[in-house]
């Protein structure tokens, strides 16, 4: 084996670690409320989420309600990866939420979105 093998061998080990050990798990924080015109079942869900169970099932995507460095990948301009948000509310981050939770998830600075908010920016 040449060591340019041995390298590439070695890279492709350590990406495939990292990318089995970045698995974020969604991360609540005790500032979200749930709106009051939620679905019962997005009430419990979320609910059950808060106290610190693991939503089973699908996630959304839900931006603008992590705190500074608690985002999962990918939070816009100016941050490379998982918890790299600077600032609380980030509208351009974003964690796992459950299913159908993210629009009535409501934080000090305004609703959750689907997608990337124009807010709290650095």
């Amino acid at each position: 084996m040449t060591t340019k093998s041995t390298i590439a061998r070695a890279l492709l080990a350590g990406a495939a670690i990292a990318a089995m050990g970045s698995q974020a798990a969604a991360k609540p924080n005790a500032q979200l409320t749930i709106s009051g015109d939620a679905p019962e079942g997005v009430k419990t869900t979320f609910a059950q989420w808060m106290a610190g169970e693991s939503p089973s099932g699908r996630k959304d995507k839900c931006y603008g309600i992590v705190l500074a460095g608690e985002n999962d990948c990918a939070a816009g301009a100016g941050t490379s990866c998982e918890g790299t948000s600077t600032v609380d509310f980030q509208g351009n981050a974003w964690t796992h939420a459950p299913k159908g939770s993210c629009e009535f998830i409501v934080t000090p600075e305004g609703p959750g979105s689907l997608t990337a908010l124009d807010r709290n920016n650095p």
